[in-house]
């Protein structure tokens, strides 16, 4: 399997309980919003870092199992990971959030 496959599995399964949460959660357009933020500031932050560690040689990726695009020396695969973290975050908070403030104070007890 290679990586863009298991980053494809994983990011239709995280989008998919991102998008029931937050539905649950009602969430509006302003909190998509800034999910988007936050995965262009997670995106930016793990391309910098991931090319530091890989220019340090800290780590490798099986070259067979890449497309072999790159961003600066980051593989495009890796940017599902920040993807992953910004939709699924947020919705689990929102959804928390959501089902811990709709109760009453005897029911949170």
């Amino acid at each position: 399997m290679s990586y863009g496959q298991l980053n494809l599995i994983m990011v239709v399964l995280v989008a998919v309980v991102a998008g029931v949460l937050a539905y649950r959660a009602r969430v509006g357009a302003r909190w998509w919003g800034q999910v988007a933020i936050a995965w262009a500031v997670l995106t930016v932050l793990t391309i910098v870092f991931d090319s530091i560690m890989i220019a340090a040689d800290l780590f490798r990726f099986d070259e067979d199992k890449l497309t072999g695009v790159t961003v600066w020396l980051a593989p495009v695969e890796d940017l599902a990971w920040p993807l992953a973290a910004a939709l699924l975050l947020p919705a689990v908070w929102a959804w928390q959030h959501a089902r811990t403030t709709s109760r009453t104070p005897l029911e949170r007890q």
